[in-house]
C-alpha cells in the first residue's frame, strides 16, 4: 500500500491511511543505523535460475515503515506496519522471484548502492546503506561422495569438494524433508572438507546437499546434488 500522508506532530508520527500513531522517538530527526541492512545477488548453478536477497533487522525495537531504494531511484521495498498494536516488525528477508532470466533480473535490479530508511515503532529514524554487485562466484564441484552417489557409507562421512578462488566462505546444507532434518554451517575459505555429526545419517536413505560459495560481497553460488546411504 502506497503512504498517502505523512504528518509530523510534537513526538506522534502518523503513518500512511491505516491509523499507525507512533509516540516519542528521536526529537532532533536525526537517524540511527539499522543493525542490518544488505542486499545480495544468488545463483543455483544446478537449477541455472539466480535471485535478490534483502535482509534487514531494525534492532530491538520492530519497524513500523521500511522503504529500500535502488540505485536509480525506485522503491522496491515499501512494508508498513498496520496497527500499533502489533509492535512492528523487527526483523526481514525479501527474496525477488528466481526466474531463469538473468538479465532481466539484473535489469529489474541494477548494481550500486540500495538505501534504506527505516521508523521503529517508538518513532526512531533508522537508516543502512548497501552496495549490489552482479559478480557471482565460481562452483565447487563434488568429491566425496560424489554427485548422485549410492551406497554411502553412514560412519565418518567427510564431504569434499573442491576449492574455489577468490571466495570469503562456504556454506554446506546437507537436508532430509521427509525427516524434518537438515545441517547447515559456514565455513572458512580455506576449507574443502565437512565432517557430518556421527549419529545423524540413516541408512537407506537419500539426502540432499548443496554446498555454495561466497564473496566479500556477499553473493551466493550454489550447487546441489544428492547422495544415498548404505542399507
Amino acid at each position: 500500500m502506497t503512504m498517502r500522508t505523512q504528518i509530523l506532530a510534537g513526538f506522534t508520527l502518523l503513518l500512511g491511511t491505516c491509523g499507525l500513531a507512533l509516540a516519542g522517538g528521536n526529537e532532533s530527526g536525526q537517524s540511527a543505523p539499522l543493525d542490518t541492512a544488505s542486499v545480495r545477488f544468488e545463483q543455483n548453478a544446478t537449477d541455472g535460475d539466480v535471485e535478490v536477497v534483502f535482509e534487514v533487522n531494525g534492532g530491538d525495537e520492530g519497524l513500523a515503515k521500511l522503504t529500500v531504494v535502488s540505485p536509480d531511484g525506485r522503491t522496491v521495498v515499501d512494508f508498513t506496519a498496520p496497527v500499533a498494536s502489533t509492535l512492528g516488525i523487527r526483523s526481514f528477508q525479501f527474496e525477488s522471484p528466481e526466474p531463469k532470466d538473468v538479465a532481466g533480473l539484473k535489469a529489474a535490479y541494477p548494481e550500486g548502492t540500495y538505501t534504506f530508511a527505516g521508523v521503529n515503532i517508538t518513532g526512531d529514524k533508522l537508516h543502512g546503506e548497501s552496495t549490489l554487485s552482479h559478480k557471482l562466484p565460481g562452483t565447487v564441484s563434488f568429491l566425496r561422495p560424489g554427485a548422485g552417489a549410492t551406497g554411502v557409507s553412514t560412519g565418518s562421512l567427510e564431504i569434499a569438494w573442491t576449492a574455489v578462488e577468490n571466495v570469503a566462505a562456504y556454506v554446506i546444507e546437507i537436508e532430509q524433508d521427509e525427516l524434518d532434518v537438515k545441517i547447515k554451517a559456514q565455513l572458512p575459505k580455506t576449507a574443502t572438507a565437512f565432517a557430518v555429526p556421527s549419529g545423524f545419517l540413516l541408512p537407506g536413505t537419500e539426502y540432499e546437499l548443496s554446498i555454495g560459495t561466497v564473496t566479500d560481497d556477499g553473493n551466493i553460488s550454489i550447487v546441489e546434488t544428492t547422495f544415498t546411504t548404505a542399507k
